[in-house]
């Protein structure tokens, strides 16, 4: 109990059973009144200054500096590999345009009409239209840095649809030669997207600052009120204290 009052942790009816006993035993009140005046040198005495520590003496293993990342030639290849494919993306994508500009202006197709098929002008049509749509498409990929997933499923299934197609006319014998090379710049335009979409090709930057939206459709009615400014003060009518009022009632 000494050694909790000294350390003011004493609880109250300790507290008194202590001040009894201290009235009665000499001894423990002078051992208390020794032991507070040693707690209080303790508390009080000055801390002394850290000895500093000389540690030239002291043979330490040399610290090896962190080695610089090397730079991996593969690394080094992708940005270049990229450039290079999206040129030649952005060139068969001219060529395809070209293919579908040619189409629209009817070159070539009094090789390809059939007198039995009512509707092959409109077919030619179509195709002129598919290639003038993909070489927009393959342009507009290889003008951007992003990846052209979204562009993959449409031109896949395209691709895979017209080798079908061309294997059966080959067989068939119903197909020229010509008309197949033509196809092939819409597959090497297909695999320099396949690639383009692989991740290890992503530059990773943001986006152009001309790619945000400057303006957004709300079809709610906006408010016609001006924005309503701090409260005005007013003078209000001072009221009696409660007390008072409830006496003047109850009177």
């Amino acid at each position: 109990m000494l050694s909790a009052r000294l350390d003011g942790e004493d609880a109250p009816g300790e507290r008194e059973l202590t001040e009894r006993h201290l009235a009665d035993c000499a001894h423990c009140a002078a051992w208390l009144d020794a032991a507070a005046v040693v707690t209080r040198l303790a508390r009080t005495a000055p801390v002394p200054p850290a000895r500093p520590i000389d540690l030239t003496s002291v043979d330490l293993p040399p610290t090896a500096e962190p080695p610089e990342r090397l730079e991996e030639p593969n690394e080094r290849r992708r940005p270049r590999l990229a450039v290079g494919l999206r040129l030649g993306l952005a060139a068969i994508g001219a060529v395809q345009f070209l293919l579908g500009a040619a189409q629209v202006a009817g070159l070539g197709r009094d090789d390809h009409a059939h007198e039995a098929a009512l509707g092959s002008g409109h077919l030619w049509h179509e195709s002129a239209a598919w290639n003038l749509a993909i070489g927009a498409g393959f342009a507009f990929v290889a003008l951007r840095r992003t990846r052209p997933t979204g562009m993959l499923p449409t031109l896949t299934a395209f691709v895979g649809v017209l080798t079908l197609l061309s294997a059966n006319d080959i067989i068939a014998g119903r197909v020229e030669p010509g008309r197949l090379a033509s196809h092939g710049f819409l597959i090497a335009g297909w695999l320099i997207t396949l690639a383009l979409s692989r991740p290890a090709l992503d530059p990773g930057e943001p986006p152009a600052r001309g790619t945000t939206r400057r303006w957004t459709a709300s079809f709610d009615p906006e408010p016609t009120t001006a924005t309503a400014g701090p409260p005005r003060l007013r003078l209000v009518e001072r009221h009696a204290p409660a007390t008072a009022r409830h006496r003047a009632e109850a009177a």
